[in-house]
């Protein structure tokens, strides 16, 4: 219709004057209707492309906190804390002791009357909202506060009405914009039977995970965070500061998020020898090994050594310890340009077979994400592997299960590493957004599955963990537009999370080509390190760091129940080929192959982008060049796997 319209104008502003003469005033009108049909159209089309924003995120936008190119706005601020925290664990009693300070920093514009506190242990107590059941060794009293004082002044507080992951605190005096408030806290809990994400792996082996009262983020479009942590809503903290003091018994070891400040204050010399030698070198070097373990002279031989460790602008800290396990390191350069090593290191049963390989396949991803995808150097100085069961990560520590396939064990350590980008690099909110990081953490997965083990295998694992059971599931909440907020989900909460998402960034990679799909990510990415991005401002990010509104293919993947089904309606000859008609039934816009097999036996494919779907999202014609008479033509969707594959082949009558 545009066409139309341009040639009509096109034609009028180059009419022979007689006809200027004859009826000028039909001519302007004529004129004059035709602009406005093209400017309702122009305004028509671009409204359509508006991608739906909720009242809350539009308020951000007009604050100035976020802007429309995905920038974070002239005015954009968060907030942050000083965390001194220091505990004591004596196994095989599951007690733990804390004693902590918080400064907290009000970098917003608002003045708060009160902070929300996240007591996210209090998933274990009795009643608590989860998604999963809770038998009894899951359950405990969750964190007990024992004094809480602000500003030096005591608070009450009661720890039998606290049966939720966050609780409101009031501040005596409020606490103004660009201001801070002290507080320090002592607490105590017992770490739960059942370990999963934390608690005890076993007698004298413990795993500890948001174990310290933290305060909750206050944002620019939510306020305060108050989201129940529902066993499964993870990760959205501010990033802080912290110096974390960790007190145990001799001969046990710890290993934690952060940097080990007093290794020969720890380690016998020969212990902190090799913990420093393996900082430089490529070939694994054992630590601790089960000899060492049992003849019991690693540690420093106080009654208690206090192992402190210190992270700087991160998101959260985690802890793992036992007295009889083996501790393996190496390192690997991660950013070629300064010559900077990060040190890979893995705590494990020494019948684990699977972890003695963790340290080599961790130096594997860490450089290969530094290098490859992300292609963004990798940003802490340390990771570590522990083995217990929760195949979880968390800053510079993963919590990984074992397994007798070795595969496998890479698999799930490779995604748990490639969570070190979304969200430890970036904070995303993933307790409401959760394919903001899971999403990609899936894709890297695949990408670099694909270099370890080839392209047939690493599909096969993404077919079988991430696609198989969404698009072979017919279920109304499996379709649930992935925009859909995490917080709101349960039955499709892990495809919304994981392969869908993750299959639209593939999908985007395949139609922009490498580069430039590298240059946007890193446009996005180089903007929101160490803030807190939302789903708009990737979609405007990678739009204006493309050049290209993208805004047609995010409505299709992000806000729409659609799904992946394509069916080969027809095939034509043409003079020099033939065309190919193709229906979109799912609805999503997916690459995809057509195969076509010759009358002598010969085949060949023709690789199709997303693009051929952006004029017309519900059918496209593909023409083909090919001088050969054809007996067969198939789609292959690939990773993008087909709902109904019995209209995907057509043969010649």
């Amino acid at each position: 219709m545009f066409l139309l319209v341009f040639q009509i104008i096109g034609f009028s502003i180059s009419a022979p004057d007689d006809l200027l003469l004859i009826c000028p005033k039909i001519f302007y009108m004529l004129k004059t209707i035709l602009l406005s049909i093209l400017l309702a159209g122009i305004l028509l089309q671009a409204h359509a492309q508006e991608l739906y924003m909720p009242r809350d995120i539009k308020l951000a936008y007009q604050k100035g906190t976020r802007a429309t190119d995905g920038r974070p706005g002239k005015s954009y601020w968060q907030n942050f804390g000083r965390y001194n925290i220091s505990i004591t664990a004596v196994p095989p009693s599951r007690d733990i002791k804390g004693i902590e300070q918080i400064t907290y920093i009000n970098n917003s514009p608002d003045t708060l009357s009160r902070l929300n506190m996240k007591l996210i242990l209090n998933i274990h107590r009795p009643g608590a909202a989860r998604f999963s059941v809770a038998n009894v060794d899951y359950l405990t009293e969750g964190i007990q506060i024992d004094s809480f004082k602000i500003n030096g002044k005591n608070k009450t507080w009661n720890n039998k009405t606290a049966n939720k992951t966050n609780q409101a605190v009031g501040l005596n005096t409020p606490l103004l914009p660009h201001d801070s408030v002290k507080l320090d806290i002592t607490w105590h809990f017992q770490l739960s039977k059942q370990s999963g994400r934390e608690g005890r792996i076993d007698s004298t082996s413990f795993y500890l995970a948001y174990f310290y009262p933290r305060v909750s983020v206050y944002d620019d479009y939510n306020g305060w965070d108050r989201l129940e942590f529902l066993d499964a809503q993870e990760f959205y903290n501010d990033f802080n500061n912290y110096t974390l003091n960790v007190t145990v018994p001799k001969n046990f070891i710890v290993w934690a998020t952060g940097t080990l400040q007093n290794p020969k204050q720890v380690l016998q010399a020969e212990y902190a020898a090799r913990l420093e030698k393996s900082m430089t070198s490529d070939s694994t070097i054992h630590i601790a090994t089960t000899k060492d373990l049992a003849d019991k002279h690693i540690t420093t031989q106080n009654d208690r050594n206090t192992w402190t460790w210190k992270a700087t602008d991160i998101s959260d800290v985690a802890v793992g310890l036992s007295d009889h396990y083996d501790w393996d390191a190496a390192s690997v350069v991660v950013d070629d340009a300064a010559n900077r090593r990060s040190s890979m290191q893995a705590a494990f049963l020494d019948t684990s077979e699977d972890f003695h390989h963790s340290v080599q396949f961790g130096r594997n991803a860490l450089g290969w994400f530094s290098h490859n995808w992300p292609g963004i150097p990798y940003p802490f100085p340390k990771m570590t592997a522990f083995q217990g069961f929760a195949d979880m990560e968390y800053p510079m520590m993963v919590n990984d299960s074992h397994t007798k396939d070795l595969r496998f064990a890479q698999f799930v350590q490779d995604h748990e590493i490639a969570h070190t980008y979304f969200p430890f690099y970036m904070g995303i909110n993933e307790s409401r957004y959760a394919y903001m990081d899971e999403g990609w953490a899936t894709t890297y997965e695949l990408l670099i599955g694909r270099t370890e083990v080839g392209n047939a295998e690493a599909e096969g694992f993404y077919k079988q963990f991430r696609v198989t059971g969404w698009i072979h599931d017919r279920s109304t909440a499996e379709d649930l537009p992935i925009i859909t907020p995490s917080s709101e989900e349960r039955a499709a909460y892990g495809d919304n999370a994981y392969g869908k998402p993750s299959l639209s960034y593939l999908a985007l990679k395949d139609m922009l080509g490498d580069a430039l799909f590298k240059k946007e990510l890193h446009t996005y990415m180089d903007r929101w390190h160490g803030k807190h991005p939302i789903p708009w401002d990737y979609f405007n990010s990678m739009s204006s760091g493309s050049g290209k509104n993208l805004n047609w293919f995010f409505k299709n993947w992000f806000f729409t129940n659609y799904y992946d089904d394509l069916a080969l309606k027809n095939v034509t000859k043409t003079a020099d080929g033939y065309q190919v008609g193709i229906k979109n039934i799912g609805g999503f816009v997916i690459p995809f192959d057509i195969k076509l097999t010759y009358t002598d036996g010969t085949s060949e494919n023709f690789h199709q982008t997303p693009s051929v779907w952006e004029k017309d999202q519900k059918q496209t014609i593909v023409r083909l060049k090919t001088g050969k008479s054809v007996k067969t033509a198939e789609l292959n969707n690939g990773i993008f796997m087909d709902a109904d594959e019995s209209n995907n082949k057509w043969t010649a009558k």
